[in-house]
């Protein structure tokens, strides 16, 4: 199957249940944007940009991130490729059209809770909605768009380019507001990275070993018998000397770490070892 046909069928997939999920990211984002960020005016994003322009010439943030939207859009569709355009209409146009039917919530009584307090559930909140809209395969158009350009006319990496951009817009807004206003957005952007990646990978459930070892024979014991955990043994040869060494790998769960670690070190007190998360596993037997 050639690589068009493949992105085609994934896209095909699911379709039905994934415009339900971006639509429900949709409105999680813009009742966070009316709830919080524009209460506190957390300048980050097209939104960010909404909120200044309205500080500085009365004019509505819906109708400033529209606008920008389809400027964004025109410009992509000159200068990036064609599915990449496609990909953010729907974004562009329907993200103000969500925060604009959901303003009612500005007035929402939040009581007497602390303004960091909020700013992080606002965070969390924004990181769940935009998790759901990229893991369905789409985006809110606006600063997607501009990182992409970013990343290509600036020669770096499309996530480089995103806190270009963001900050950038942060700066801006903490000449428009206050420094109140930009440490409150650098931390909310940070909220919101770390949750977007948690609902698009999930939470670790597994951690995965790769074990380089002289007692190659009593770790997989110890990981087979003692453990009851498959193993792989991977041939690999060192960057430096050129030789030839064998390298463990292993899945085991997570409430296992410590257990596999300390026997690791007990068995070979100078085994070298990488642990890393491992957010899927699929397959085997």
């Amino acid at each position: 199957m050639d690589t068009k046909s493949i992105l085609k069928k994934i896209k095909e997939e699911h379709k039905i249940g994934r415009f339900i999920q971006f639509i429900l990211g949709l409105i999680v984002v813009s009742l966070s944007y009316n709830i919080f960020n524009r209460r506190f005016n957390l300048t980050y994003g097209i939104g960010g940009v909404g909120l200044m322009l309205n500080k500085l010439i009365n004019v509505d943030p819906s109708v400033v991130m529209l606008s920008f939207g389809m400027v964004l859009l025109a410009i992509s569709n000159l200068v990036l490729d064609k599915d990449t355009t496609k990909n953010s209409i729907l974004g562009s146009i329907l993200f103000p059209v969500f925060v604009k039917i959901t303003e009612p919530v500005c007035s929402l009584d939040l009581g007497n809770v602390e303004t960091v307090m909020l700013v992080l559930c606002g965070s969390i909140m924004t990181g769940l909605g935009h998790g759901l809209i990229f893991k369905a395969g789409y985006s809110t158009g606006g600063t997607d768009i501009l990182n992409q350009i970013v990343s290509k006319y600036g020669k770096m990496s499309v996530g480089k380019a995103m806190y270009f951009t963001d900050f950038v817009i942060i700066i801006i807004g903490f000449f428009v507001f206050d420094f109140h206003t930009f440490i409150y957005s650098v931390l909310s952007l940070y909220i919101i990275s770390l949750m977007t990646d948690k609902v698009i990978l999930g939470i670790s459930q597994s951690k995965a070993f790769y074990i380089i070892t002289e007692h190659e024979t009593d770790v997989k014991r110890f990981i087979t018998q003692s453990l009851s955990h498959g193993v792989t043994v991977l041939e690999a040869r060192g960057g430096y000397t050129g030789d030839m060494q064998k390298v463990i790998m292993c899945i085991v769960p997570t409430k296992e770490y410590y257990r596999f670690k300390e026997g690791i070190k007990l068995i070979d007190k100078d085994a070298f070892f990488i642990v890393t998360d491992a957010y899927e596993v699929s397959g085997g037997v």
